[in-house]
This record gives structure tokens, C-alpha cells and sequence, in this order.
């Protein structure tokens, strides 16, 4: 018996698009991993939000905003300074 794909259609990325909420769902997505990535450096190395945002030469409410996975309005300067302080290389591709 041969199954069918049920699948047919586009790809959820041309949902989104169709939608009008594809560039926004890419920059929720990017936040939440700068989010997690920055958060799981602060649990690895046992430092202090206060030291990282030191660190980061930005202030504990600039910190937290990074921090906030629904926050889509970082800059690229912030996200050079959490590469480097990272001990990281930031690298921004169009695919």
C-alpha cells in the first residue's frame, strides 16, 4: 500500500510570510536563542547579573532586556558586545 504525502502545501516559513508575521517570527527566534546562549554563559560562569552587565558596559535594565527572549529590539552593538564578552565571533548571514 503506497502512502500519500498528506503534507501538501507550502513550508511554515511561507505560512509565516503569508501570514505578514514572518520577520517578526525570525526576530522572536533570534531573541530567544541570544536569550538562552547569554543566560546559559551567566549559569556557566557562575557570574553575577551585575558583572555581566558590567561586563557588557550596559546597565542591569540593558542586561535584563537582553536577557528577555520576547525583547526583539536588540541592537547590533549589544549583540558585538555579548560575542566578545562571550569570548565569541558574531556572524550574521541572509540564507
Amino acid at each position: 500500500m503506497s502512502l500519500k504525502n498528506q503534507h501538501i502545501g507550502s513550508d511554515f516559513d511561507h505560512f509565516l510570510e503569508e501570514e505578514g508575521i514572518l520577520a517578526q517570527a525570525q526576530a522572536k527566534a533570534v531573541a530567544k536563542v541570544v536569550a538562552w546562549e547569554l543566560k546559559k554563559f551567566q549559569t556557566e560562569q557562575s557570574i553575577t547579573k551585575v558583572a555581566l552587565a558590567k561586563a557588557l558596559q550596559t546597565s542591569r535594565s540593558g542586561l535584563d532586556r537582553l536577557l528577555d527572549p520576547q525583547d526583539t529590539k536588540v541592537t547590533l552593538s549589544s549583540l558585538a558586545k555579548v560575542a566578545q564578552v562571550m569570548g565569541k565571533r558574531m556572524e550574521i548571514r541572509f540564507i
